[in-house]
């Protein structure tokens, strides 16, 4: 009988150890999964959106807009950074952008988009552009009541012609004690601007207060402020030809906006001398890495770059400028990211939902 005990109580045990045990599988199964939603991959959208612009609207949604590879500005969103949807586009055939009538008749390109959130609108600032006609170079603007749009053009901000300065795109809007400034150029100097901003939203540039603040190496300006510094962060080389691009981001800094902005030898980017922060791949998974968005930050405080590259461009079925993004650490006040290449896989963003 007692023997006859023992068995029963031996198989119990083995019983609820088997329960324990899968039970605890399940758990690591689950650990794992938890993990796995943690991480994201490049690209973050895998076809071609170059030089993106992001915001995070005032629901808490993020949006993503870049040159119109797809016609009259793509629009993205998200509700963690990673995984995009495409919305719409801001404009139609219709109500696309034009140059001004003085500065020419021919039909614009739409590039490089930016986004700002100013007065209560959302305010998309773009290049209208010809490659390779540079004095026709214009920034524009339109507004809207909601980030997916419609934009409706309001009018433009400035040209090369009126300003004095060849290839005057790239444009880049900074807010900063209740002033508001535009920096702009591509590889002609690159250039601040105080802007005035009225009520009914008709935004234009003080030309009195224009300054040179960066050489002829530069383009796709943007500025990050971080303890008391002012992070001048622009692209260099050449953008669009797939495996031979040589498209890297750099960066320089500076106690004022508006300058001078050096590198850590103390040498100016008014004389084309910087920091590298993203390169291409060692390997060419992604090539010609550049042209970012501002910086944004996450519900952690943690910085992020979201930026362009050709992904594995010798691959048949070219994908174009897709979008990238990688986290910026600080490391002696200065950023980094990585190994200064892009990451395939690492830790997602964090943010509440």
């Amino acid at each position: 009988m007692k023997s006859e005990i023992n068995q029963i109580i031996l198989m119990l045990l083995v019983s609820l150890c088997g329960i324990s045990c899968k039970s605890h599988n399940l758990s690591s199964k689950e650990e794992q999964s938890e993990i796995k939603e943690e991480r994201y991959w490049n690209p973050i959208i895998n076809i071609s959106v170059p030089d993106p612009t992001a915001i995070r609207a005032v629901d808490g949604t993020f949006y993503l807009y870049g040159t119109e590879d797809t016609r009259n500005i793509p629009i993205y969103h998200s509700q963690d950074m990673v995984n995009w949807k495409f919305v719409g586009t801001a404009f139609t055939d219709i109500t696309r952008p034009q140059f001004p009538a003085q500065v020419s008749a021919s039909e614009a390109s739409l590039w490089a988009p930016e986004i700002r959130y100013i007065k209560g609108k959302y305010v998309l600032f773009y290049s209208l552009a010809r490659w390779g006609e540079h004095w026709v170079s214009t920034v524009g603007y339109a507004l809207s009541d909601k980030p997916e749009g419609p934009f409706v053009p309001k009018g433009y901000v400035l040209t090369s012609k009126e300003m004095g300065v060849e290839n005057s795109i790239d444009q880049f809007y900074y807010e900063e004690d209740g002033k508001h400034y535009m920096l702009w150029g591509s590889f002609f100097g690159l250039y601040i601007v105080e802007l005035s901003v009225a009520d009914d939203m008709t935004i234009t540039a003080k030309k009195e207060t224009m300054k040179l603040i960066a050489g002829n190496a530069y383009e796709g300006v943007n500025v990050w402020k971080r303890d008391g510094y002012y992070y001048l962060f622009a692209s260099i080389g050449s953008c669009c030809e797939g495996i031979k691009s040589t498209y890297q981001t750099v960066v320089g800094r500076s106690k004022s906006l508006f300058g001078p902005y050096q590198n850590k030898a103390g040498e100016q980017m008014l004389n084309n001398r910087h920091e590298v922060v993203l390169r291409s791949s060692v390997d060419n998974v992604f090539k010609g890495t550049g042209h970012n968005s501002i910086l944004l930050e996450d519900d952690a405080g943690q910085t992020w770059m979201i930026y362009h590259a050709y992904y594995k461009p010798w691959a048949t079925g070219d994908n174009g400028r897709s979008v990238s993004m990688d986290m910026v650490k600080w490391v002696d006040e200065w950023p980094y990211v990585n190994d200064g290449t892009p990451s395939v896989s690492a830790k997602a963003p964090i943010v509440d939902k």
